[in-house]
């Protein structure tokens, strides 16, 4: 059950960020994961909304111990299995029939939301994979949880608190994502300086007969004693039988005095 714990919340579903390639898509939803005190059970549940406003709810009682268990409602399967793959994953297995129709992966993000996966089959056994987006609630139901319950509006606080929370979320996941593209930006830089470094100091350690140009190509060759040498002379004027050892790069002299391969 500690490995249940990251996943142990109410999660506040984002309708616009979902895909559904079976069924309808909600108008909003909330799902729960609790623990069982004194046993290794999760409650599940889940209340939903539709487009036309009916509100729905299920509720079941999972074993979490990677074993495969029977299952009391019999609807959807006749028995089920909780794996965790890792600390930030967790799914759910339904069988009928000791073969598997349904698949529900449960991971955490990297920006902390909960990313549900559905795999399953419809009536007429053709697959389908349905995704559901969550962040943790921090705001009151908005709507009944239960078709016949009374209904329940959100007050302004909660409200604007929500509305400030998925603001904030979506800034700094932006601003965060800017900031790794430019670290990444920076690494690709400073590997592209240590490459000039490294060439530069091989180039500055060979053979030179002459003051090279900035901005003129030159070519590198290794000599029968695995020394270098800088030429005016390109392997196709060399022709077959060139009198180094090797063509090693064509290179280029900087403004900065480092090289580059061209």
């Amino acid at each position: 059950m500690v490995q249940a714990y990251n996943f142990m919340a109410s999660w506040q579903l984002f309708p616009e960020k979902g895909h559904y390639e079976c069924g309808e898509r909600p108008k909003n939803g909330i799902f729960k994961i609790v623990a069982i005190e004194g046993e290794k059970k999760l409650r599940i549940q889940k209340n939903w909304q539709n487009l036309e406003n009916q509100a729905f709810r299920s509720e079941m009682e999972i074993p979490a111990d990677g074993d495969i268990h029977p299952l009391a409602y019999t609807t959807l399967a006749d028995s089920v299995q909780v794996i965790f793959p890792d600390s930030i994953s967790m799914e759910f297995i339904f069988f009928r029939q000791q073969e598997q129709v349904l698949q529900i992966c449960h991971s955490i993000e990297p920006n902390g939301y909960l990313k549900i996966i559905e795999k399953g089959y419809r009536p007429d056994h053709t697959a389908f994979t349905n995704t559901e987006i969550f962040h943790k609630q921090l705001s009151v139901l908005p709507y009944s949880a239960a078709v016949s319950g009374a209904v329940i509006k959100p007050n302004e606080e909660g409200m604007i608190r929500h509305k400030a929370l998925t603001a904030m979320e979506e800034q700094t996941n932006m601003q965060f994502d800017q900031i790794r593209k430019q670290i990444e930006l920076l690494a690709l830089q400073a590997q592209e300086i240590q490459k000039r470094k490294e060439l530069s100091l091989m180039i500055y350690k060979a053979r030179l007969s002459f003051k090279p140009n900035i901005g003129q190509t030159y070519y590198l060759y290794e000599k029968e004693d695995d020394s270098f040498t800088l030429s005016l002379v390109s392997p196709k004027e060399w022709g077959k039988t060139g009198p180094y050892k090797r063509f090693t790069a064509a290179v280029q002299l900087l403004a900065d005095h480092t090289w580059k391969e061209i």
